[in-house]
């Protein structure tokens, strides 16, 4: 019986650290922090140059949190003239994940290619713009006075210490 047990458990031990990292991988924040690296004019242009094409691991390392909806995790992105990490964050607004940052920090030092403005570009973002001159959404109406005699009414006795 020993002998059968120990090999199951180490299998699933194995499967359940495999299946975090795939979790992360297939997260809606990395989903799309991935398609933009690897579509991105300037990370092509530092990582891969004319022609090449970047690589992003499938081994995520960071946090989502669907309680408090957030996320941020890490990956590395690869072509044949460099490599670095991305860095994305997200937000959970109801039931959708935004990205809220995205950046790639290259190896060996640099400067980080600050990637968001870039995927709200290409992806839209369903923020709208601050525009001042702009009517208040506030009511016009002002709101109700205040009742003018507010009576409480306290048991008797004194308070207990």
């Amino acid at each position: 019986m020993r002998r059968i047990v120990m090999p199951i458990f180490v299998a699933l031990s194995v499967l359940a650290a495999t299946g975090g990292c795939g979790r992360l991988s297939s997260h809606p924040v990395v989903v799309d922090a991935k398609a933009e690296v690897e579509r991105n004019s300037r990370v092509l242009a530092l990582l891969a140059g004319p022609g090449g094409k970047v690589e992003c691991s499938p081994k995520v390392t960071g946090r989502a949190n669907e309680t408090d909806g957030i996320a941020a995790m890490e990956f590395e992105a690869s072509g044949p003239k460099g490599r670095g990490i991305v860095v994305v964050e997200g937000k959970k607004l109801g039931k959708e994940w935004s990205v809220t940052h995205l950046e790639l920090r290259p190896a060996g030092g640099g400067e980080h290619l600050m990637l968001t403005a870039d995927l709200e570009a290409s992806t839209g973002t369903d923020t709208p713009k601050f525009d001042p001159a702009a009517a208040s959404s506030t009511s016009a109406k002002p709101a109700p006075p205040p009742p003018a005699d507010i009576e409480i009414a306290l048991p008797p006795g004194a308070p207990s210490p």
